[in-house]
């Protein structure tokens, strides 16, 4: 008998002790609101589920860091874990959407036995988590899975590239995810998911440093994983602005083995506006490290390449092109309106291999000096290797006088390019330039560490011609431009609708409506955004050019009035007391009417809008468009019409 208590007694410790350990090993993690919630299961992985209001919307989910010898997140042993909470207000030295951020999130820290933590956070709008490590020496990391489980099939909307060599400039794709096969074509980030029912998720990372990007590809059974192009040993040449990839490593990073990696993270929405209102990139991104970043000017650019550099008219009594007399024509353009940039792209120099000697025909020192009489800035074009190979470029082009660089072609993302931006940054950071990346992947928070980097192209944009469509740019307020600056290189005067184009370099055009133009400027973020047409036209449509000029870069307000993802968007901005509002739409409806609520203004106040609005006939002829002047106030209700590809822009003052 006295055995039998003995039994039970050691029975109840023992079922006491699984329990706890058993209960250790199921953790939830909720945002601020309660309304988002990670369920983690710790068992032969880290697995973690994700709910909104209690229903679930990704399901069984793990992640994983292969190490050279071991597998970081396989039968984890769970050594500790915190909770904790942050709720501080952010300021961006670039503010894109907003000049102040409020980050509010909870947060769990697991500790795994072996030296390594996962972070988890909940914000009211989504979850981001992150490996860390505490290895000695350097590690070389094989691979990483983040690997996704939906619980019923969505709809992916993604952009497809044929290999990891890819500028980032493919068309959306629409595909269901349990047709998506394995085989497949991968995808770059970011992705959207559409779960078809009240919720869409954005998935990108963000605090990209020494490491390569993340691709996504089908895992054949309803979900997906991560990818990742390995590091790059040897090169070869291949031309003035590429090389070729001779040798790749077997790992994709070696790195620190005491270091945080990216953050992976998933905007969780319930209304389509917060993708175009969210902050995530820049609240895990690393704070800035320049010091003074009060040199940091961003603005508007006349840009001469789209046009071929050809203006033309009684005002114009000399041969244009890339020449000293065209060049002075846009510094006088730029002035004239206020517009604090012009770039010089391919063409300013004798050779694109060569960043020191100028073009004669040209002459950069007589413009940079030109341009400082008329308080225009002068921005150089460069190939992404000539600058690898001319590091010291950055201090004579600051000698010079030069504002900031356009770089391009990188068209990679493994880890030795992600090095080369970061290298890039901060030694233009040095001489106080700043950079406009082209051919290039998407922002991932290098732009907040070293706010010099004002755009990234990244994009399927208006230099695509007739390849660069409202059905597919309409995605890029929910997408691309939902991480952070995009220069997609707006402002045509020659508009097309689709079935009517014909335009190519010197008489550009876009297609989408004239009005769909000038909201492009109020809906697409950049810190450097582009005027890419003739400064002809713009004289000629003066009063187009004039909006234009006035719309600013940054913003200290972001208010999302009407949104649907591939269908429209419609967005008022707020810098100091005056708003602008951006609305574009795709070709899918002859015309599309709503109303907008003014509900952002201030009460007690009248305010003058002055409106561009697609004419009667823009459906046709996508050159008709309409200004008008009214008086408004706070919670009138204004209605807009937007043709076929068309938009709507204003003013409110």
């Amino acid at each position: 008998m006295k055995y039998c208590k003995t039994f039970y007694v050691l029975l109840l410790i023992g079922v006491f002790f699984s329990s706890t350990l058993a209960a250790e090993k199921k953790v939830e993690l909720f945002s601020p609101n309660k309304e988002i919630e990670v369920s983690l299961r710790i068992t032969d992985k880290i697995y973690y589920s994700v709910s909104y209001n209690g229903e679930v919307i990704l399901k069984d989910n793990y992640l994983q860091l292969t190490l050279k010898d071991e597998v970081l997140g396989e039968n984890p042993k769970l050594s500790g874990r915190k909770f904790s909470e942050a709720d501080e207000m952010l300021s961006p030295v670039i503010p894109l959407k907003f000049s102040t951020v409020r980050n509010h999130y909870n947060q769990l820290r697991m500790d795994f036995k072996g030296n390594y933590s996962v972070e988890f956070r909940a914000y009211d709008d989504g979850i981001a988590y992150r490996f860390l490590t505490n290895k000695k020496g350097d590690i070389d990391v094989m691979g990483e899975d983040l690997a996704i489980h939906f619980p019923a099939p969505y709809l992916l909307h993604m952009q497809q590239p044929g290999s990891f060599k890819t500028a980032y400039e493919e068309n959306y794709t629409h595909v269901n995810s349990n047709e998506w096969a394995s085989e497949d074509k991968k995808a770059v980030l970011p992705l959207l998911i559409d779960t078809r029912k009240q919720y869409k998720i954005l998935i990108s990372e963000s605090d990209l440093s020494d490491y390569p990007c993340m691709f996504l590809k089908s895992d054949g059974q309803n979900g997906l994983i991560s990818t990742f192009p390995n590091e790059p040993l040897e090169f070869g040449e291949d031309g003035d602005r590429s090389l070729k990839l001779l040798k790749e490593a077997d790992y994709i990073a070696k790195t620190s083995g005491k270091r945080s990696f990216p953050w992976r993270y998933f905007v969780i929405t319930k209304d389509d506006k917060q993708l175009i209102e969210n902050t995530m990139t820049f609240r895990l991104a690393t704070k800035s490290v320049i010091g003074d970043p009060s040199w940091i000017k961003p603005g508007q650019v006349s840009w001469e390449w789209w046009n071929d550099a050809c203006p033309y008219g009684p005002d114009v009594n000399f041969v244009s092109g890339y020449n000293l007399d065209t060049y002075k024509y846009y510094i006088d353009f730029a002035s004239k309106y206020g517009i604090s940039y012009i770039l010089m792209d391919e063409g300013w120099a004798q050779s694109t291999r060569d960043p020191f000697t100028p073009n004669p025909n040209v002459d950069v020192h007589e413009l940079i000096r030109y341009g400082k009489e008329k308080n225009v800035g002068i921005v150089l074009w460069l190939t992404w290797l000539t600058v690898e190979n001319h590091m010291d470029l950055f201090k004579t082009f600051a000698e010079w006088g030069v504002k900031g660089v356009k770089i391009d072609f990188m068209d990679r993302s493994d880890q030795w390019m992600v090095n080369y931006y970061e290298r890039v940054a901060e030694e233009a950071a040095r001489y106080k330039l700043f950079v406009d990346f082209h051919g290039s992947f998407k922002p991932a928070g290098l732009e907040y560490k070293y706010p010099n980097v004002l755009s990234y192209e990244g994009v399927r944009g208006m230099e695509q011609m007739g390849g660069c469509t409202p059905d597919n740019s309409i995605y890029y307020p929910f997408l691309r431009n939902a991480l952070g600056p995009m220069d997609y290189t707006p402002g045509a005067m020659n508009n097309f609708q689709p079935n009517v184009y014909r335009a190519d370099r010197p008489n550009s055009g876009s297609i989408g409506t004239r009005a769909y133009q000038l909201a492009l400027y109020v809906l697409f973020e950049s810190g450097l955004q582009m005027l890419a047409d003739n400064p002809t036209l713009y004289y000629r449509n003066a009063d187009c050019t004039e909006f234009i000029t006035r719309v600013p870069t940054t913003w200290d307000e972001t208010v999302a009035l009407a949104a649907e993802v591939g269908e429209v968007a419609v967005v008022a901005k707020r810098k100091g007391d005056k708003w602008f509002i951006g609305g574009m739409t795709n070709n899918k409806q002859d015309v599309r009417e709503m109303e907008i609520c003014l509900d952002f203004l201030n009460n007690g106040k009248n305010y003058k809008m002055t409106s561009f609005k697609d004419g009667i006939n823009a459906g046709r002829q996508a050159m008709d468009y309409r200004r008008d002047e009214s008086s408004v106030k706070k919670n009138d209700v204004i209605k807009i019409k937007m043709a076929r590809n068309g938009g709507f822009a204003a003013v409110i003052e």
